[in-house]
């Protein structure tokens, strides 16, 4: 029995954003996240308070719902690659592809485009925010913060734990393995690396930081080695990212889990 995962959903549940309704309130939450609480995306040409770009159109998009309220509490979006081009750049590589190592350039070029994705416009609503200084960050982490859960052998500190982030990665997880993408690219806040770094969630950096949306991280991550990584330090994340293990693909023997990428042309 997992304490982390009985929590979880007690009180949140993941949603994949099929329907226009559900859509549109992942657009309503980054605008109130980018437009209003954190105005990196200027407000004013966005229609009806909705923020969208033209990566939308090619994402899967994912919400964390409060239960009891039915409030949606943040969003995610997997922007996958463009089917009829797959060479059409990501969001990383517009904005942030001058500031790539050499190296990676040079590795960057083998890659399976097809199977290569990137995490983005992370978002957690103000209202969800609980934490020091947390309501100044998009994704709802602080560098200032105290996060009582960094050793899962504990019985102490369960509330300790970021659940919504938690909830959110789980929801890009899981809509990576549905689509088959093996590879991810995704330009983080340094704290929020910090972060998921303590549940597993190992992201390896492919440029120097860069201004775009604040100090942010260029990086990258191959899919089958995070959900190991996750599996083997974090037992008890691993329960709410597989649902304890009837997410198909995630479970204790499924081949997400078990497939060994040692292929030189993925990421990192």
């Amino acid at each position: 029995m997992s304490i982390a995962a009985d929590f979880f959903d007690k009180y949140f549940e993941i949603v994949q954003a099929v329907s226009w309704a559900e859509r549109d309130a992942a657009y309503a939450l980054r605008y109130q996240v980018y437009c209003v609480e954190n105005p990196f995306e200027d407000g004013s040409v966005h229609r009806c308070g909705r923020e969208q770009d033209e990566y939308d159109a090619r994402a899967v998009h994912s919400l964390i719902r409060h239960r009891e309220s039915g409030e949606f509490a943040a969003c995610v979006r997997l922007v996958l690659p463009k089917q009829d081009d797959p060479e059409t750049p990501f969001p990383i590589e517009a904005e942030c592809g001058h500031a790539f190592y050499k190296d990676h350039r040079a590795v960057s070029v083998a890659l399976d485009r097809s199977r290569l994705s990137e995490i983005s416009r992370f978002a957690v609503s103000k209202r969800f925010k609980r934490r020091l200084n947390e309501a100044s960050s998009p994704s709802g982490t602080s560098p200032e913060a105290v996060y009582q859960d960094a050793d899962s052998r504990s019985g102490a500190g369960q509330r300790g734990m970021p659940y919504i982030t938690v909830g959110l990665f789980a929801a890009v997880i899981r809509t990576s393995v549905e689509h088959g993408m093996t590879d991810w690219y995704a330009v983080m806040e340094p704290g929020l690396l910090r972060l998921l770094s303590r549940f597993g969630i190992h992201f390896h950096p492919v440029g120097a930081l860069v201004e775009h949306h604040g100090r942010r991280r260029p990086t990258a991550a191959r899919v089958a080695d995070v959900i190991r990584g996750i599996h083997d330090e974090r037992p008890d994340v691993w329960e709410i990212v597989s649902d304890r293990g009837r997410f198909p693909g995630l479970e204790e023997n499924g081949p997400w889990l078990n497939e060994r990428m040692e292929n030189p042309g993925k990421l990192p």
